[in-house]
């Protein structure tokens, strides 16, 4: 019976339509070859090349950290913006303290899992599905965020683009997807350029703005010679309402530690040594984002840069002010330390901070699909999410996160003053959760470590990490506090939905496992007691004959041929053809007043009578194999909708018997297919050879 099924799918395989082979030309193009599964050693990463796939979300966010500070402080005019410093400054430790506690992380669980592996290993499985949730979110919104900035950028450099910036963000989210799709190590050469580039023409910016300003001849923004006003309710600020706004500060400036955590999730993807590799990278990482980071707010200080959330607030403003796009820090910033807009340096700046914003969300793209499979290799989400594809990266997480982000970007106009409200909220829930949980993780070998040494190293270590929980725990609240009216409480329904989700997709899994379990080998492996077999009869024709020799052979206890009478001249003309042929088999007619097939067919299967709970009725049918995509709707619907019903009844086996159309044989005559009946005879699809 399962043998029957079996070629009935791949059949149907051999035979692919036109309409498919065009898919699959088009696939190949865009992803390139399939990979074998041995070939997965090959796609480890050296440092060089982990650096921009899993850093490049902290390493860009300083293009817009900056940015989100001096949004918030402009709320209240120009009073308080040089506090910038000071903010910067909180956010650059806080950072580096956050680099110092992963870096434990990635050495205690070098398998791989990050946050999600070191809670639920210590602190229980329910407060690791509480990380889970929460990165599953935060990759989320990283690839909405990112890319919206990017597009913010590249329309500061080409303003006529303003108009599109949603279908560029979603076409920038396909595209990632694309690249990510052919796999890891290939995606990362991809990335390595436009990342280091950045990298270099920050740094480049930040040393040439600081020399000017220390020789007397600082660079001056665009926005410089203006001011802003304050919105209504933010003039004069003091005690309470002042520490608010700070703190309203902080946690925007805070976005620079989105994807800290990338690299401790995907350790089994570096080189051996793998913790000892993805540690040096996070730590390379952290020094490079933090000098990054300091260098454009002092530039952005020094050469004067204005910017509000409302660009009307800005005095000197041109009069549509209202609808025309206003220019990033970063991009102020360039122009002034290179002469204008016009210049190379400016482009080349704008360009490549462009470039890195939208491929930063491909920290996310390799993040969320690693963690996805983790997640469902402890059947917390569908298996599907655990499997490789061609190119042996999680196809189905990068789809996933793809087809949500795009919609989140639709449905929030890509802009990043709204989304940055949902952002980094679950950032901080894992770090201070999984910082709690290395805590308890040191506490456990301390207990059981008689080595002095090693016992004051875990002193050290448990000292850096709880120093850690404690800082981001407090970040968690400010930033809960500060961002939830302001759209954090849809990021939060999110994580408590995903939560819910997860353990109901585990409760089903542990349910079916349970019902699945074998409890008397021999009682399950046992020939069945009695076979009956019916087989269909819309038509006499050769397919139905050919199904008719085929259910002969399963030498059944009874051996019964089945009609329904929808038209009764038609059934009186089929009964008499089935007697003028001789066929020894008993053709029995199933009434139908209301003209139906499905209803009468299982009715009389379920009345048949059946003397062991072991019997097996089987019902045979004949199957269509077309090979144009236009004939698939053409035929096999009642069957398929038969075989759906008939499945439902219990010790019912339905088997589908192939019948191959002419165009199907013209298909399979062309160069690399395969004849008729070489699936029957279990001859190999030389097409799919590569892949066995």
């Amino acid at each position: 019976m399962t043998s029957a099924y079996a070629i009935t799918v791949r059949t149907r395989a051999a035979y692919a339509p036109p309409v498919a082979r065009v898919v699959e030309v088009i696939k190949r193009l865009a992803l390139g070859r399939a990979l074998r599964s041995e070939r997965q050693h090959q796609q480890l990463l050296p440092k060089r090349l982990a650096l921009p796939i899993f850093a490049s979300d902290p390493l860009s966010s300083v293009a817009y950290a900056t940015q989100e500070i001096l949004l918030v402080l402009t709320l209240a005019g120009m009073v308080y913006v040089q506090l910038a410093s000071w903010i910067t400054a909180a956010v650059a430790a806080l950072l580096a303290i956050v680099v110092i506690s992963y870096r434990q992380v990635v050495h205690a669980y070098p398998g791989g899992g990050g946050s999600y592996a070191v809670v639920s290993a210590n602190l229980g499985p329910s407060a690791g599905l509480v990380v889970a949730a929460a990165l599953l979110v935060d990759y989320v919104m990283t690839v909405a965020v990112s890319i919206a900035s990017g597009v913010d950028n590249i329309i500061s450099a080409v303003p006529g683009l303003h108009e599109h910036r949603v279908v560029l963000a979603v076409g920038f989210v396909a595209l990632l997807a694309t690249l990510n799709l052919r796999g890891v190590r290939e995606s990362g050469r991809i990335f390595a350029v436009p990342t280091y580039l950045f990298i270099g023409s920050v740094l480049v910016m930040c040393a040439i703005g600081l020399a000017r300003w220390v020789a007397g001849e600082a660079p001056v923004a665009e926005t410089a010679a203006g001011g802003i006003r304050p919105e209504p309710g933010y003039a004069d600020l003091g005690g309470l309402a002042l520490l608010v706004l700070l703190l309203r500060a902080f946690s925007s400036g805070c976005t620079a530690l989105t994807g800290v955590e990338a690299i401790s999730n995907g350790v089994p993807a570096f080189r051996r040594p793998k913790a000892r590799n993805a540690a040096a990278t996070l730590a390379i990482m952290g020094l490079i984002a933090v000098t990054m980071f300091a260098g454009v707010t002092a530039l952005a200080l020094i050469t004067g840069v204005h910017i509000a959330a409302d660009p009307c607030r800005l005095t000197g403003q041109a009069q549509d002010c209202a609808t025309r796009p206003q220019r990033t820090v970063i991009a102020q910033v360039a122009a002034a330390v290179f002469g204008g807009d016009g210049s190379a340096g400016f482009y080349l700046v704008q360009a490549a901070t462009a470039l890195v914003l939208v491929l930063a969300a491909n920290t996310a793209f390799n993040g969320l699909p690693l963690l996805a499979s983790t997640l469902a290799q402890h059947r917390y989400l569908p298996q599907q999410l655990h499997t490789r594809g061609d190119r042996l990266a999680f196809s189905n997480g990068i789809l996933a996160l793809a087809v949500v982000a795009g919609l989140i970007l639709w449905a929030f106009q890509a802009s990043v003053t709204h989304l940055i409200h949902l952002y980094i909220l679950g950032v901080f829930t894992s770090f201070t959760l999984s910082q709690a949980g290395m805590v308890r993780h040191w506490n456990t070998m301390l207990r059981g470590e008689s080595d002095p040494a090693l016992r004051r190293r875990h002193r050290n270590t448990r000292a850096i990490n709880a120093v850690g929980g404690t800082v981001t725990a407090l970040v968690l609240v400010v930033v809960l506090a500060t961002k939830f009216t302001g759209g954090a409480y849809l990021a939060v329904a999110a994580g408590a939905l995903l939560w819910v989700t997860m353990r109901g997709i585990r409760r089903h899994y542990d349910a079916v496992t349970e019902e699945l379990a074998v409890r008397d080998p021999a009682d399950l492996a046992a020939a069945p007691s009695h076979i009956l077999t019916l087989v269909m009869v819309p038509r006499i024709d050769a397919p139905t004959l050919h199904a008719v020799g085929y259910a002969r052979a399963f030498r059944s206890d009874r051996l019964e041929a089945v009609t329904v009478a929808i038209d009764r001249e038609e059934t009186k003309a089929l009964v008499a053809q089935w007697d003028a042929l001789g066929i020894d088999v008993a053709l029995k007619v199933l009434d139908s007043p209301y003209r139906e097939v499905t209803r009468p067919l299982t009715s009389y299967v379920r009345s048949l009578p059946r003397r062991s709970p072991r019997d097996v009725v089987n019902v045979v049918f004949a199957e269509y194999v077309v090979g144009r995509w236009w004939e698939n709707p053409l035929h096999n619907q009642t069957a398929r909708w038969l075989r759906s019903q008939l499945a439902l009844i219990p010790g019912v086996a339905v088997i589908g018997v192939p019948w191959q159309m002419s165009s199907s044989r013209r298909l399979a005559a062309r160069p690399g297919g395969r004849a008729p009946g070489a699936v029957r005879r279990g001859e190999p699809d030389p097409r799919h050879a590569s892949r066995v």
